[in-house]
């Protein structure tokens, strides 16, 4: 009778032990599913080869939370879509009129005008100017983000091309009091489209045009990549977040008088497609904005040399 009991017992025991190991497959392949779901974005379901009504109902809720997801995905993917359309459309529809209006102010300045009259036009002349910059800034984020333009990567002397494009603002940057105090480093190279990276260097000149409390320090250097830095003070009342400073339409100035707080988004959206990052760091209220592309070492001294003729 005891052997009976024992061997009983044992295969119960055996039973037992085989249904947790089992279970811990099942558990292990759930797990498996999901990693490759995430990894892959694959849509497959969470399937359980397991007679347990616990864990089946716990499959079946997982089940719906990722159709739920799924679902919420598609959804902002579809509005991300109509989002991108009515930017695109706002930008075209706002220029025909910005143009109708510069054309009728033209006239009016081959007309007859009093001192007056005319002082006021100039004034009217430049609101539309400004209208027309940020009109411009829409027009270009449409395109980038519903063209999503290939650009043609080579290798561009970074450190003569800031140079540039910071002697070409010298004009605007006087009439704004800021002076430019550019940081003395070896010449660094990138692999980057030149057209994009003369957007990305004006619209961080226009960045600091607009926030800047003193002067700007701009640097490049050659670290893991290539970092174009642009630094200045800003204003003690003014709030920035720099998690969100390269935000679509994010800007400091609450009131947005003269800004879309498209500038900084279009420099990140063209620094990611050309393979670069952005960053910014806020301490002690001055404000660093830094772009990062990826780096071309000199190839000779010979080729160095011809580069920064």
């Amino acid at each position: 009778m005891l052997i009976i009991v024992v061997c009983i017992l044992t295969i119960l025991i055996l039973s037992l032990v085989l249904y947790i190991v089992f279970l811990q497959l099942q558990l292990r392949n759930v797990n498996k599913l999901l990693v490759k779901r995430l990894t892959e974005h694959t849509r497959q379901p969470i399937s359980l080869a397991l007679f347990n009504k616990e864990l089946n109902i716990l499959a079946s809720n997982i089940n719906k939370c990722l159709k739920d997801e799924e679902n919420l995905r598609i959804e902002a993917l579809r509005e991300e879509k109509h989002f991108k359309e009515m930017i695109s459309n706002i930008s075209h529809d706002l220029r025909t009129p910005l143009t109708a209006i510069k054309g009728y102010q033209q006239l009016m300045e081959k007309g007859t005008l009093t001192s007056e009259q005319r002082y006021k036009l100039e004034i009217a002349e430049k609101h539309a100017d400004e209208l027309g910059v940020l009109i411009e800034h829409f027009f270009e984020y449409a395109y980038l983000i519903n063209v999503e333009p290939e650009f043609k990567l080579e290798r561009i002397n970074l450190t003569n091309l800031v140079t540039e494009c910071l002697a070409g603002a010298i004009a605007v940057l006087e009439e704004n009091n800021l002076a430019v105090n550019i940081v003395e480093a070896p010449p660094v190279f990138a692999k980057a489209s030149k057209e994009a990276v003369i957007r990305i260097i004006q619209n961080l000149i226009r960045n600091c045009i607009q926030h800047a409390n003193s002067d700007i320090e701009v640097k490049v250097v050659a670290m893991e990549n290539a970092v174009i830095s642009f630094k200045n003070s800003v204003k003690n009342d003014c709030e920035i977040d720099t998690t969100h400073i390269f935000d679509r339409f994010y800007t400091a100035d609450k009131a947005r008088s003269k800004t879309t707080g498209l500038g900084l988004s279009i420099v990140r959206l063209l620094a990611e497609q050309m393979g670069g990052s952005t960053s910014a760091l806020l301490k002690d209220n001055v404000l660093e904005i830094r772009v990062e592309l990826p780096i071309l070492r000199a190839r000779s001294t010979k080729c160095s040399e011809a580069d920064n003729i």
